[in-house]
C-alpha cells in the first residue's frame, strides 16, 4: 500500500510534504478500520479542502469564479456492507449510522453528516443509479471554520464512496459536487452554491463560470505558484463567525436588489454599462448605497476573473498578483465583508491585510479570503519572506495561524 500511494503523494500534496509523516497517517488510518470494524484491505479515498482564488461573493448571482483544491484532505478507510447502512467513524466526531434504506428528509438530522448521507444516497437513487451500505473511518486535515470548506471536502467524499463502491466511478467530479449541494441545499438545510464543493471535487485550478448554475463551465488551468517563487499562505485571524450569519445573509439579496431594478432575478443578467448609467435612479428607488456598490464590486469581479484566468494561462505571475491585490481591494472597498458592519472595533482581517502590505512591501498580494467579515485571509508570499510572513502573522494572531498551502492535482478519489 505505501509503495502504491508513495507515487501519488506529490500529486496529493504538492513539493513539500514529509513522506514519514504521510506512511504514518494512512498506516494508522488502516489499522483504525481493522480496530473499529474488524477489516482487513479497505479501499483508500481522498478529497481535498478548496481554496477561492478569485471571484469574492459572485457564485450566488450566477458570477464567475477560481477556485483550487489544496493539498489538505479528508482520507477514508472503507470497506463495503452487506445491509442497507452506511457507518461514519470520523475522528473527533459521534459516528453517524444512517440507513439508506429510508431516503426520506429527517428535520431531527439537519446540520449533521448524518442528513448529507441520506441526501447524496437520495440524490443517487433519484438518478436511477445504484446505492448500498457502506462503513468508513475518517481523518481530515481540512480544519473546520479555516475557509477551506471542511464540509464540502467530506461531501464530496462521501458521494465519491458512492460512485466507485456501486457506479463503477460513473460521474464526473462535477456531478459528484452536485450530489454534494443536492444534500446540503435539501437535506442538511443550507441554500449554498455548488462552488465549495465543485473545487473540492475537481483538482487542480479551475475557473468556474455559474451562469447556467445547473451546467456551470469549468475551465482548468495548470499553474503552480511555487515555480513562480510564491507561496501561498491561508492566515486564520481567529475571530468569532458568531452573530455573523445576518452580515453574510445580506450579500445576496442586496446584489439582487440591483437586479430587481432591471427585472432579473440575479446581477449576471444585468448589463453592467446600464448599471453604470442607470445609477442615480437606482440609487433614488433603492435608498441602499451598499447595494449599489456590492453590485460595482460583482460586475468588477467578474471581469477581473477573466483576466485572472488568462494571466495564469500566459504563466503571467506578476499580472495575475496584481489582480489578486485588485480583488482584494474590491471585497474591502465595495463588496464591504472584511469587516462586520454591526462590530467596527473587531477588524482581525483588516489588520492581517494591513501587516501582510507591511511586510510584503510591494511583492506579492494579499486578499480577503471566502466570505469574510471574520475567518482567514490569502496571500502569495515569495518564498523568501515566507518565514518572516508567518513569524509576523503568528505573532498577532498566535501559533500555528498560517497554514502554507500548495494546490492538489488530483480530483476525489479512490487512491487504492
Amino acid at each position: 500500500m505505501i509503495e502504491q500511494l508513495h507515487k501519488l503523494y506529490p500529486a496529493l500534496y504538492g513539493k513539500e510534504y514529509d513522506e514519514k509523516e504521510m506512511d504514518n497517517r494512512f498506516q494508522h488510518l488502516v489499522q483504525k478500520h481493522k480496530e473499529i470494524f474488524g477489516e482487513d484491505d479497505p479501499a483508500i479515498f481522498s478529497a481535498a479542502g478548496r481554496t477561492e482564488i478569485g471571484g469574492n461573493h459572485t457564485d450566488h448571482n450566477l458570477g464567475k469564479v477560481i477556485g483550487g483544491s489544496v493539498n489538505l484532505d479528508t482520507i477514508g478507510a472503507v470497506t463495503k456492507r452487506s445491509d442497507n447502512r452506511v457507518i461514519i467513524a470520523s475522528e473527533g466526531f459521534p459516528v453517524v449510522d444512517v440507513d439508506i434504506s429510508d431516503l426520506s428528509v429527517k428535520d431531527g438530522e439537519k446540520n449533521g453528516t448524518d442528513s448529507l448521507v441520506r441526501g447524496i444516497a437520495a440524490a443517487y437513487k433519484d438518478r436511477g443509479m445504484k446505492i448500498g451500505g457502506w462503513q468508513a473511518n475518517t481523518t481530515t486535515k481540512v480544519l473546520g471554520g479555516s475557509g477551506l470548506s471542511s464540509s464540502a471536502a467530506i461531501e464530496v467524499l462521501i458521494a465519491k464512496i458512492f460512485d466507485n463502491l456501486y457506479n463503477d466511478d460513473a460521474l464526473e467530479p462535477i456531478e459528484i459536487a452536485k450530489m454534494g449541494k443536492y444534500a446540503e441545499n435539501k437535506y442538511f438545510g443550507k441554500p449554498s452554491g455548488l462552488l465549495d464543493q465543485a473545487c473540492c471535487a475537481q483538482g487542480g485550478i479551475v475557473g468556474i463560470d455559474f451562469k447556467d448554475n445547473d451546467n456551470p463551465v469549468l475551465t482548468p488551468v495548470n499553474i503552480s505558484f511555487e515555480d513562480y517563487g510564491y507561496t501561498m499562505i491561508i492566515t486564520d485571524t481567529r475571530g468569532s463567525h458568531a452573530d455573523l450569519t445576518g452580515e453574510y445573509a445580506a450579500v445576496p439579496p442586496e446584489m439582487r436588489e440591483v437586479a430587481a431594478y432591471y427585472g432579473k432575478k440575479n446581477l449576471r443578467d444585468v448589463d453592467f454599462q446600464a448599471f453604470i448609467r442607470d445609477m442615480k435612479d437606482i440609487r433614488e428607488k433603492l435608498g441602499n448605497d451598499r447595494a449599489l456598490l456590492r453590485a460595482y464590486h460583482f460586475f468588477t469581479e467578474n471581469i477581473r476573473v477573466d483576466y485572472m484566468l488568462q494571466t495564469l494561462k500566459e504563466g503571467d505571475i506578476d499580472g495575475f498578483l496584481g489582480f489578486v491585490n485588485e480583488s482584494g481591494n474590491s471585497s474591502f472597498r465595495f463588496l464591504q465583508n472584511v469587516y462586520p458592519s454591526s462590530s467596527p472595533k473587531n477588524q482581525g482581517l483588516a489588520l492581517a491585510i494591513a501587516l501582510s502590505e507591511h511586510i510584503l512591501q510591494g511583492d506579492g498580494a494579499v486578499r480577503v479570503h471566502g466570505g469574510g467579515f471574520a475567518g482567514t485571509i490569502q496571500a502569495y508570499v515569495p518564498q523568501a519572506l515566507v518565514g518572516k510572513y508567518i513569524s509576523g502573522m503568528e505573532s498577532l494572531f498566535g501559533s500555528g495561524c498560517s497554514m502554507k498551502i500548495a494546490i492538489r492535482q488530483l480530483p476525489v478519489t479512490r487512491l487504492i
